[in-house]
């Protein structure tokens, strides 16, 4: 497991983008809301950024394209994505974080990792959990999910453990205990296909990852398999990056069906270049370079980058370079997940933002 007696907060904001939007308009609590493309009647292409849990108990998630969402419930309620309204929301909620630890790594618009290790052990850290909760709720009207742990992986999955609104506290001595039952999905970054490429091979859970020999993960997911084992096996030394150690942004969507669909490869593209763009700008800093990331059957993975004439934060010229990146992958043939990247940072004298461990 981690090492050096760290304790990491994982904090994550409940279906933030619906929420959000119910807090604005009250008529929709209790209601089904997803965020995303235009659903046009069950026709429409692109993806669902987020929803609530009322559609969720329909089957609907985030990732998922719309018009499959509007099949599973066509009575929702489908709003755009407003990132701005979110970009300043996301503003206020990182300024409680920044009063709780100078050490605060943004890994999107709605969650951030915080290195609570001078807290005074995992009693104390659960309890500034309870602190930082009760200080969201109460100045923004939304609600989070906190996972503590001795490293990042564990405190993300510790933090999806109870949702909603929810707490999960894994001591050093009980994090191979918690991992084990888990579903081998719950792993950041194995995706739903991933998931059940393993299934198949007789992998259903973390403990059943974990036993396997490394060699044999390696020859079945590729040099990806080293990272994902290691964190089967509670094995995780990942820094909380701070302002200083800033050095990329990024965010990634793996499908749950590989799909080759032109409209919904490059809706999701969009909504990822403008997921970054809103975080760089949430921690008032430019970037100089954009990277596009496609994986493809196999974990075949290709990435292409463009350096910017200028610095710049400006949405629309990230999302104009992220989309020319990707315009050859458009090449029909199936893609298992995208990401967007964005490196080569200045600025941020206020508060830092973010790094993706998960993206490579």
């Amino acid at each position: 497991m981690a090492t050096g007696g760290r304790i990491v907060m994982h904090v994550d904001m409940d279906s933030f983008f619906a929420s959000v939007e119910v807090l604005r308009n009250p008529s929709l609590a209790g209601r089904p809301v997803i965020v995303g493309a235009d659903p046009k009647g069950g026709t429409g292409r692109g993806v669902v950024s987020t929803c609530s849990y009322e559609a969720r108990r329909y089957g609907v998630h985030s990732g998922m394209p719309i018009s499959r969402a509007y099949d599973l419930c066509p009575g929702a309620v489908y709003l755009p994505v407003n990132h701005p309204l979110y970009t300043r929301v996301s503003e206020r909620i990182m300024a409680i974080l920044s009063r709780h630890t100078g050490r605060i790594e943004q890994v999107s618009i709605d969650e951030a990792y915080l290195d609570v290790s001078d807290s005074g052990g995992f009693l104390a850290a659960e309890t500034l959990a309870i602190a930082i909760k009760r200080e969201i709720l109460e100045e923004t009207g939304l609600t989070c999910s906190v996972g503590v742990a001795p490293g990042k992986a564990v405190a993300k999955i510790a933090s999806d453990f109870r949702k909603p609104d929810g707490l999960t506290t894994v001591r050093p001595d009980a994090v191979a205990g918690f991992l084990a039952p888990l579903p081998v999905g719950k792993i950041p970054g194995i995706g739903k296909k991933t998931g059940e490429d393993l299934r198949q091979t007789g992998i259903l859970t973390i403990g059943d990852l974990a036993h396997r020999d490394i060699q044999e993960v390696i020859a079945l997911m590729g040099r990806a398999g080293i990272r994902v084992h290691r964190l089967a096996r509670g094995t995780d030394d990942a820094e909380v990056q701070d302002r200083e150690g800033c050095k990329s942004i990024s965010r990634e969507t793996t499908f749950d069906v590989d799909t080759a669909d032109p409209p919904i490869l490059t809706a999701t593209l969009a909504g990822l270049a403008d997921d970054v763009a809103g975080t760089l700008h949430a921690g008032r800093l430019r970037c100089r370079n954009v990277t596009v990331k496609v994986r493809y059957r196999g974990f075949r993975t290709h990435t292409r980058s463009r350096t910017l004439p200028r610095f710049t934060a400006d949405p629309t010229a990230i999302r104009q370079a992220a989309s020319g990146l990707f315009e050859p992958f458009l090449n029909g043939e199936p893609v298992r997940l995208i990401g967007v990247r964005l490196s080569v940072l200045e600025g941020g004298q206020t508060r830092q933002t973010s790094i993706d461990e998960f993206f490579p």
